[in-house]
């Protein structure tokens, strides 16, 4: 196990924009911020949402995509680095409109109709995620 503190930076509370990608939109408002890590939560609803499940014997995420609108009763991630780039790791809970519940990890193509986002600035020296042998995840290096 490995830990690393960090100091509370800013909280930036964002509106995406309806039709965006959920996690391009999310990357976008770290990057204008100038946010390297953070911790990310938000609530909406979503025209469509891609889903993954991650399948710990194959090392590989298999997808799902739900082609009909959702709630997005939650989200929670963060926000760090990954080849040199800004990287948004997230996991959703989706509300179905006879209130059923699915959930997973986000994926590019989660399409945004109303979402309002919290952006929450941890201040240190960043974590860059990178390939982890054990589970074949992406993972936070350095701590």
């Amino acid at each position: 196990m490995g830990a690393r503190t960090f100091a509370a930076g800013r909280r930036i509370v964002a509106r995406l924009d309806h039709g965006g990608d959920l996690l391009a939109q999310i990357a976008a408002v770290a990057d204008a911020h100038g946010v390297v890590m953070g911790e990310v939560r938000a609530v909406g609803a979503l025209k469509r949402a891609e889903l993954a499940f991650y399948d710990q014997t194959a090392k590989r995420y298999e997808p799902h995509a739900f082609e009909r609108p959702v709630e997005l009763l939650a989200l929670v991630g963060n926000v760090s680095r990954r080849d040199g780039e800004t990287a948004v790791h997230a996991h959703l809970v989706l509300g179905e409109a006879d209130g059923r519940c699915l959930g997973g990890h986000a994926l590019p193509g989660c399409v945004v109709f109303a979402c309002e986002l919290v952006l929450e600035e941890l201040v240190g020296e960043a974590l860059e995620r990178g390939h982890d042998e054990v589970t074949g995840l992406p993972l936070w290096g350095g701590l």
